[in-house]
């Protein structure tokens, strides 16, 4: 960077000197240079892809637009927003922390649920795919008879992240998968009916638990409580959340930040079976 300074130095009086400040730096690049740029990139990459969708990617840019302008009154000399924005720039290190709080925190329980994922015996495995397995099936046997009848449900399935906190807020259920306990459950009449249901490893954890709201606001206006709440665990979580629309009977799908709609059984299970198998093949039988 020191090519950026100096333009600044000299007020770009002095390109020649620029460009070989410019020359200098290239010159000296080197294998540890490219993976030190490989890492950042990634990096940014991924903290690109998890403030995408949420409302801190709103305030995220409104930061860049600052850095920007104190960047430009840095060149240009403006004494004025130099000022004000060095200012603001002392204490930006603590706003940034206090503003992004909640995305930092779920940052690093992604980070700290997902480095564990891959530490399992190949028994357990076996196993743990062939609970999965049922509970795909199950699932999508129970949603298509709930979209029929257009009764509303709300089903989790837990994957990396944990979700021990939300279990709590619910009634332990801890059985097998069954498409005719889930149907149940979800019963217009039943106790339970209006909170979600989360299967941790296979199998009903829990029920009637209450989920987090998202905070976006570019929400479609016709969508209801179930698929915010949907929305919002995909958010803070990696799990995968069926909704099932009351009104309509439409099944969809929350995950990864992002909502879809119009899936049939069929199509659900193959979803499923592709995220929670990491299969195509189990998908398209």
């Amino acid at each position: 960077m020191n090519f950026l300074f100096s333009a600044v130095e000299y007020g770009y009086r002095d390109i020649p000197t620029v460009f070989r400040e410019l020359f200098s730096a290239f010159r000296d690049f080197g294998p540890r240079d490219a993976v030190d740029i490989l890492f950042l990139s990634a990096l940014l990459f991924l903290t690109f892809r998890f403030i995408r969708g949420r409302k801190a990617g709103a305030l995220l840019m409104g930061i860049a637009v600052c850095v920007v302008v104190w960047f430009v009154s840095f060149i240009f000399r403006l004494q004025a927003i130099n000022y004000v924005f060095s200012g603001i720039f002392k204490i930006g290190a603590i706003a940034v922390v206090i503003i992004f709080q909640p995305e930092i925190r779920d940052a690093l329980e992604k980070l700290g649920s997902g480095s564990m994922s891959g530490i399992m015996l190949m028994s357990d495995q076996k196993k743990k795919r062939q609970l999965y397995y049922n509970a795909v099936q199950q699932v999508c046997l129970a949603v298509g008879d709930l979209a029929k009848t257009k009764t509303g449900a709300l089903i989790v399935i837990e994957r990396t992240t944990k979700l021990d906190d939300v279990i709590q807020t619910g009634v332990t259920i801890n059985a097998d998968v069954n498409s005719f306990l889930l149907r149940n459950l979800f019963f217009n009449k039943a106790p339970l009916h209006d909170g979600a249901v989360v299967i941790d490893s296979g199998r009903i954890a829990a029920a009637g638990c209450l989920l987090p709201l998202t905070r976006r606001s570019d929400i479609d206006s016709d969508l209801g409580t179930r698929h915010r709440a949907a929305i919002g665990l995909s958010e803070t979580s990696d799990a995968i959340t069926v909704v099932v629309s009351e009104e309509t009977g439409i099944i969809s799908v929350a995950y990864d930040c992002t909502l879809t709609r119009n899936y049939t059984p069929d199509s659900l299970r193959r979803f499923l079976n592709e995220k929670l198998l990491h299969s195509k093949s189990d998908a398209d039988n």
